[in-house]
């Protein structure tokens, strides 16, 4: 048996706003890969921020101990890129190839990829699909004397679902659209949720371009599908944000190990467990700076839970907004460390919702030093329970555990701002101007 190839699908901040997760947004092949594989429906990202989430995932490390507290093309990076798991699979004998979207590296080559598959002019959510499909449809069969296949790990990126979103189409009529559950319905709001959706349905086109060619080649059997996201939706209080509507994530995997048959999961996974999961499947030593736990006991059917708790944060996005939170599957717990108590506006991506957020006041609104939620009463994360006594064991237990987390991982915040990389640069924020954009 050859081994087990990966591919790797991901896109731009569409959190779990798919349709097997239960939302108005028609995405069939989507769809179809969740009947096929295994859906996680408790599963998180490690920051609501494009290149620290991403960087987590390819190297199995939370944010801030791989070095990306902040994004790539402002200058951040990895502390190693030797630690991206390309390299863990390169060693192991693997083809590694990266099409469309990276975002953990200012320049793709810095990573370390075998190859970069070429893509014609354009770049579009369509002709990434169709060169992902191209490399798919290669010969991967043995080499000759070889007696043995070439695995690969293909990532193929897209970025259609990052604002500015395409207009609706017919099919997403707005007229008919709920916006996401922070944002209230109006309008403008539908409108907002309408043009998520067009962007939603071109990234399911060229998912299912991309799935076809793996399985029209023959290789679907023995090729580990990861589909997933990077973080929520670029709307208020979502992407950007510690709570569920920023951090949930989609994340579906179809192939060998028992990741099939339609099966739902809800077990609380992160993204930092992926790598881990990857390495016990293809049988590889996991490296030692492997933070996660890998998920193949759910796979297996051994366990219902591999763990009680994740973490996830914020350092810089737009603007430095320094956030830490614990969370188990009962209660979730968000501390702030900047000392503001208003939000960072710059680090919310410009919109109608947040145009009709910050024409309501936005802007004065208080925010808290810590919060609690309470995720069986309030799955929304919105009635902050931090000053409850009732609650004053479970905060005190909370805020245990992300001190022990914070400690063990030697957290930069522990001696105060985290500074800048040399040649990084954020937003200032402008305690006056209540709109998208920091003074300049």
């Amino acid at each position: 048996m050859p081994r087990h190839n990966v591919l790797y699908l991901h896109t731009h901040d569409a959190g779990r706003y798919v349709q097997p997760y239960g939302h108005a947004v028609p995405t069939p092949n989507i769809q179809g890969l969740a009947e096929q594989g295994m859906l996680f429906r408790q599963a998180f990202c490690t920051a609501p921020v494009c290149s620290a989430s991403r960087a987590s995932l390819v190297t199995g490390m939370w944010s801030h101990c791989c070095g990306m507290t902040g994004l790539a093309h402002r200058g951040w990076s990895l502390n190693d890129y030797g630690k991206h798991i390309v390299h863990t699979l390169k060693a192991a004998g693997y083809h590694t190839a990266l099409c469309g979207t990276q975002h953990v590296a200012p320049k793709a080559e810095t990573i370390g990829y075998d190859e970069i598959v070429d893509i014609p002019a354009g770049r579009n959510v369509e002709t990434i699909g169709n060169a992902a499909r191209a490399f798919l449809q290669r010969d991967h069969s043995p080499s000759t004397g070889s007696g043995q296949a070439k695995p690969f790990f293909l990532s193929a990126g897209f970025n259609v679902t990052h604002r500015v979103y395409p207009e609706p189409g017919w099919q997403e009529d707005e007229r008919y659209c709920l916006p996401p559950a922070p944002i209230p319905d109006t309008p403008e709001t539908r409108h907002d949720m309408a043009c998520y959706k067009a962007a939603a349905r071109k990234w399911d086109d060229a998912v299912g371009i991309v799935i076809e060619g793996l399985d029209k080649a023959g290789l679907a059997e023995n090729t580990l599908v990861v589909c997933t996201t990077d973080h929520g939706l670029a709307f208020p209080y979502m992407k950007c944000n510690l709570n569920q509507h920023g951090c949930g994530v989609m994340l579906i995997v179809r192939g060998p190990g028992g990741f099939a048959g339609g099966r739902v999961c809800d077990a609380l996974v992160s993204h930092v467990d992926l790598f881990p999961t990857i390495c016990e499947l293809l049988e590889i030593d996991p490296p030692g700076w492997l933070q996660g736990v890998s998920m193949m006991p759910l796979a297996r059917g051994e366990a219902e839970e591999v763990r009680d708790q994740l973490f996830t944060e914020v350092t810089y996005h737009a603007a430095y907004e320094p956030m830490r939170s614990v969370r188990t599957k009962r209660y979730s717990y968000i501390r702030r460390f900047d000392g503001r108590d208003r939000a960072v506006l710059p680090n919310c991506d410009a919109s109608p919702s947040k145009d009709l957020w910050l024409n309501a006041g936005w802007a004065g609104r208080k925010r808290a030093a810590e919060e609690l939620y309470d995720l069986t009463f309030d799955p929304n994360e919105a009635a902050d329970l931090a000053a409850e006594a009732a609650y004053a064991g479970v905060l005190a237990d909370m805020r245990s555990r992300l001190d022990a987390y914070m400690k063990e991982t030697d957290d930069p915040l522990l001696a105060g701002r985290v500074p800048m990389p040399e040649g990084a640069w954020a937003d200032d924020v402008d305690e006056t101007h209540p709109g998208h954009r920091p003074k300049s």
